[in-house]
């Protein structure tokens, strides 16, 4: 079967940046740009330069880059008054921008052009004529964004295909259908893009909202039902809800619906791009997010890692290499020897020929994870209770005593002391530190007094903290979960540690992070442990 082709566009730099806690500056815009590029999306909508000085200042610069397979594309509205289209500051600044191509949007809901804009149905259709026609005369290819096109459809059919006539009479290469207020069904969208085949020559493109957690079902009804131009952002991103998500978008058309796209996509990049994109934005990666999420291959349940093992096909709808992400199996009171064995193979220990030794080990992490210790959150800490059954590792140091003191007075003036004495190969090192509350105190403490014994623990940052109470009916006689994230610079790991004493909590997790850096460093060399 011939495959067929689809433009795709994105619009992560102008609708994407609408997203409530998103700001890009030009830098930030600039190196999405770049990447999007790299990956191998069409046509890149970069911003509204008639609305802010930031957006016109990335076209300025955005000229500077040398892009290796992406156009850069202008988005705007039609002109603001019928007698003024070639002075529209609008338009202007469109021109001005420099782009290959305009993206330009037009009321098609009679609604909205009678109450917001005051217009007759024949004004309408003449203020989006002209202001294309006046584009297409500056040499620009047009695209056509018939804003609540699906809306307007349902509530005045023969209006808005109108509006779309006078988009193709002026020129405009590809008319986009907008799912503005993202409340159109997948069925509603098939039925107006059938009606609209009928009569227009022009591609039709999709442009979906998410207010009905719909919007990559829509464009992907769209481009079967035969859109050839599909609009998004990367992880969904945007206004309200967001927009498609292109990320979910274009595995699902290259994959799994036969098509390909104008560019080569570099589809074993998806992740990457996914969380080089969350980076930037200072958003926090969706774990459950298909196709490029931590746990979108993840397995926990032990009769399904043990067919997985088998053949991932049995759990797995893709080869997770496809797109840059990849297997997980996560240790839980879930666990089976499969789960084990796959984790210690993961270590580089191969516990095959020892099932007695997996047995012993599931049975121990099930009752831990009864007491309520996470696993599947805290690998680091599995690993060590593996070396440690194995003989493989016993702790870097021992606590042979420790006190915290807190202040604080009504001024919200607070503190923490925290006094430690460990012992590491015999000596015992004795030290006290300050520190804005008592965990971050004991941290401070702990590395201060192994320091002189292991300079690596310098290299060692705290990135993540996180307290779950676990039974909340026990009110302050709670046991809590805490969950420790540390890196070196290089590599990051997660801790667990779990009691009633959220202090005590905190100091297991910190304890098995700082054992977990330098079993890593230490464990090829003959450096003397200590024991327990």
């Amino acid at each position: 079967m011939q495959s067929k082709l689809i433009e795709l566009f994105d619009t992560t730099l102008r609708d994407g940046t609408q997203a409530e806690a998103v700001s890009l500056t030009v830098r930030d815009k600039i190196i999405i740009a770049q990447k999007l590029d790299d990956f191998g999306i069409d046509i890149i909508e970069g911003g509204w330069p008639g609305s802010n000085p930031r957006d016109e200042e990335f076209f300025n610069e955005i000229q500077k880059v040398k892009l290796s397979h992406a156009k850069m594309c202008a988005f705007g509205s039609t002109a603001r008054s019928l007698d003024k289209i070639e002075s529209d500051p609008n338009l202007v600044a469109l021109i001005k921008a420099n782009t290959p191509y305009v993206s330009i949007f037009g009321k098609c809901w009679k609604f909205h052009s009678e109450t917001a804009l005051g217009l007759s149905p024949e004004q309408n259709y003449e203020l989006i004529y002209k202001s294309i026609k006046y584009l297409k005369d500056k040499d620009r290819t047009v695209i056509f964004e018939a804003e609540h096109f699906f809306d307007g459809f349902k509530d005045d059919p023969a209006f808005a295909i109108k509006m779309l006539e006078a988009a193709e009479a002026a020129g405009s290469e590809v008319i986009t259908l907008c799912d503005t207020n993202g409340g159109t069904l997948p069925s509603e969208i098939k039925f107006a893009i059938e009606k609209v085949k009928k009569n227009t020559s022009k591609s039709i493109g999709i442009h979906a909202h998410n207010d009905s957690d719909l919007a990559v079902a829509n464009s992907l009804t769209a481009i079967e039902s035969g859109a050839v131009h599909v609009q998004g952002t990367i992880n969904g991103v945007g206004e309200r809800c967001g927009n498609a998500n292109l990320i979910s978008v274009i595995p699902n058309l290259l994959l799994k619906m036969n098509y390909t796209t104008k560019n080569k996509i570099q589809l074993s990049q998806l992740t990457a791009l996914s969380n080089s994109v969350y980076e930037i934005m200072n958003l926090n990666p969706n774990t459950r997010a298909a196709f490029v999420g931590k746990s979108a291959f993840a397995h926990k349940g032990g009769i399904h890692v043990s067919a997985v093992l088998k053949d991932s096909k049995m759990y797995e709808h893709i080869n997770p290499l496809l797109v840059g992400n990849k297997q997980r199996v996560l240790v839980s009171d879930l666990s089976g020897q499969s789960n084990i064995k796959y984790k210690a193979k993961e270590f580089g220990v191969d516990v095959d020929a020892n099932n007695e030794f997996s047995k012993k080990l599931v049975s121990h992490i099930k009752e831990l994870e009864f007491e309520g210790y996470q696993f599947d959150s805290a690998e680091a800490s599995f690993e060590l209770i593996l070396r440690n059954e194995r003989n493989e590792f016993t702790p870097f140091f021992n606590t042979i005593d420790s006190r915290i003191y807190t202040f604080f007075d009504n001024d919200r003036h607070n503190n923490a002391e925290a006094v430690l004495k460990i012992e590491v190969d015999g000596e015992i090192e004795h030290t006290a530190a300050e520190g804005d509350g008592p965990v971050n105190a004991l941290d401070k403490a702990l590395r201060k007094a192994l320091l002189r014994f292991y300079p690596e623990v310098a290299s060692i940052k705290l990135v993540d903290y996180k307290v779950r109470v676990l039974d909340g009916k026990e009110a302050t006689a709670a046991k809590v979960r805490v969950l420790i994230e540390s890196s070196d610079g290089e590599t990051t790991w997660s801790t667990v540690g779990v009691s009633t004493n959220i202090i005590e909590a905190s100091w297991q997790a910190l304890c098995d992070g700082i054992n977990y850096k330098l079993y890593k460093s230490y464990r090829s060399s003959n450096k003397k442990l200590v024991n327990t």
